[in-house]
């Protein structure tokens, strides 16, 4: 059953990952963007990566993503827009993945973890717990200074629209 839903959230993410790239409509293509990364983060949760996976969702669907989408919904005459997708070095490019690909399936197909990993035997262990007691105990300063500086990042972003339609609002009333 494990490998069912495996292969499901693969080619879900796979497929949907073609669409994003070979889509010519950046509506469709955002979209598509979306089960992408759904689809990435159903496997983080079958790798027990829970933190992960919920990283994935909340910064990349949640924030992105919604924002690519507003940013192609409001923009006017996106619709129409055909995007030109065209590659000078298709055959260079499709010889290097093709050699990496190649690569990596000889080193999984030679590994003895491939060979001897049963998949039932896999156990379901968080990592939320791991990580929150990390950024509590060893690691409480770079949390912290990434914290104060994400909310100077915002102060100043802040500043800097209110300054600017502060000055519109000036040169609109003259």
């Amino acid at each position: 059953m494990y490998e069912i839903i495996f292969y499901f959230f693969a080619a879900v993410t796979i497929g949907s990952a073609g669409v994003v790239v070979f889509s010519r409509n950046i509506v469709y293509s955002a979209f598509a963007l979306f089960f992408t990364f759904f689809g990435v983060a159903g496997i983080y949760v079958l790798l027990n990566a829970d933190f992960l996976a919920v990283t994935q969702l909340l910064i990349y669907v949640g924030g992105i993503l919604v924002l690519i989408l507003f940013g192609v919904m409001l923009t006017t005459n996106t619709v129409s827009v055909d995007i030109k997708a065209k590659s000078l070095n298709t055959l260079p490019a499709v010889s290097v993945v093709a050699a990496l690909a190649g690569l990596l399936a000889g080193m999984i197909w030679t590994t003895d973890w491939f060979m001897s990993k049963n998949m039932s035997e896999i156990t379901a262990q968080t990592t939320s717990k791991e990580i929150g007691s990390a950024l509590i105990t060893t690691h409480l300063l770079p949390f912290e200074v990434a914290s104060v500086v994400l909310l100077v990042a915002i102060v100043g972003a802040a500043m800097m629209a209110r300054r600017e339609s502060v000055k519109t609002q000036i040169s609109n009333s003259k």
